[in-house]
């Protein structure tokens, strides 16, 4: 139980810093200065600051996904754990 509860905190921690962090990065970074895809049906402008906020959250729930894989072989003995 105890390990259970130091992993719902370690998830609860990454989440909060990637929600912080993509927030900061959509206040910093403009809306104006981006990046444009062309393609066969048009073009799409896609601002930094939206390219940052999605990484940012993409991030957190890589992280994620690795403290659970790691707990769950550390559960199973195959390593990682204490």
């Amino acid at each position: 139980m105890d390990q259970t509860i130091q992993l719902a905190f370690r998830i609860a921690l990454v989440w909060a810093a990637g929600f912080l962090l993509a927030v900061a990065v959509r206040a910093l970074l403009p809306d104006q200065s981006g990046f444009t895809l062309t393609g066969s049906h048009g073009t799409m402008f896609l601002p930094y600051s939206r390219v940052g906020f999605w990484t940012c959250l993409l991030a957190a729930l890589t992280v994620t996904a690795l403290v659970v894989c790691r707990a769950m072989l550390a559960d199973f003995g195959a390593g990682g754990g204490r």
